[in-house]
């Protein structure tokens, strides 16, 4: 079995995640220590004890997802399962982060901060309520490019995620977002689900994110990661820091193009993927991928011992 460690990005967020993996695994709490010294504040009690309106702002979200997703690996590691029993680490968005730190690529408290400044610079790019997004059903990436192209007029709208073969995630201005859903309904996709969703994210309108963001990574330490990474926006692995720091870039404009990810993976023998942290939304995606794919979610103190019993 070749398996690879994927890494859950924003919306997966829950008041309480990591909690057990804190109070089990020492290496797990370090990580969210490490993170509130870094953050110079509690971002531990708010993921713990908080409201789940102020844990979603994007600006906590992100850091406290990879803070929970990188404690996971550290209580896997703790039990013997090294991120070099993978071929690949790749994120979903801000997941990304949170692979390159656990592959060793970032340090905890370099992420943590990176993430912060990513999430206030992506919700300071467009006013609230200017932009949204919208996830449609049942069309593939090449009729919802298509759709947006026509529901543009001159408006910023296009796919942001490819997330699986029916799920396509598009973002740009509320009203060509807006028509966008109604043209891929007549199109014949099953549903245009608007997001509750802050900005307007992976879509040009993030521009001023990716230059605030391109000043933030210029002065951050990269490391060769420990296993590749399958990036985002090329959907192929890479593993030179220099490289690995343009794409974090370009990845805040760019499409996330997770289903070509997925497949590139199970193109170079992956057959099992690992989702270390919140959620299990990856773990859905990968199974419309890749249906021979084995899929296994980590995110709590007994899926760690569940793997490493099942590995071991």
């Amino acid at each position: 079995m070749t398996r690879a460690f994927i890494f859950p990005g924003q919306g997966a967020q829950t008041v309480g995640m990591g909690r057990d993996l804190a109070d089990a695994y020492p290496a797990a709490r370090a990580v969210f220590e490490e993170v509130d010294d870094a953050l110079g504040e509690s971002l531990s009690g708010l993921i713990w004890d908080g409201d789940i309106e102020t844990l979603t702002l994007t600006e906590n979200a992100q850091p406290a997802l990879m803070a929970t997703s990188v404690a996971a690996m550290r209580a896997l590691e703790a039990e013997g399962i090294a991120v070099t029993s993978g071929a690949f680490v790749a994120g979903h968005s801000l997941g990304e982060y949170s692979a390159l730190t656990a592959a060793g690529a970032l340090s905890v408290t370099d992420a943590a901060r990176l993430l912060r400044a990513r999430g206030r610079a992506m919700q300071a790019a467009v006013p609230v309520g200017e932009g949204a997004m919208a996830a449609i059903l049942g069309l593939d990436l090449a009729t919802v490019q298509a759709v947006a192209a026509r529901a543009a007029e001159g408006a910023v709208v296009s796919a942001a995620n490819d997330n699986d073969p029916g799920q396509v995630v598009i973002s740009g201005t509320k009203d060509a977002v807006e028509r966008a859903a109604a043209l891929a309904k007549d199109e014949g996709a099953k549903r245009a689900v608007m997001l509750p969703v802050s900005a307007p994210f992976h879509c040009a309108l993030m521009q001023p994110a990716a230059e605030a963001m391109a000043q933030a990574l210029a002065e951050a330490e990269i490391a060769v990661p420990a296993v590749p990474l399958v990036a985002n926006v090329k959907a192929e692995a890479v593993s030179d820091p220099e490289t690995i720091r343009g794409l974090l870039v370009e990845q805040i404009c760019g499409v996330v193009r997770w289903r070509e990810s997925v497949q590139f993976m199970v193109s170079h023998g992956v057959d099992a993927f690992w989702e270390i942290g919140a959620g299990k939304a990856l773990s859905g995606m990968v199974r419309r991928i890749e249906r021979g794919a084995s899929v296994r979610a980590v995110g709590s103190a007994a899926d760690v011992t569940a793997a490493a019993t099942d590995a071991g």
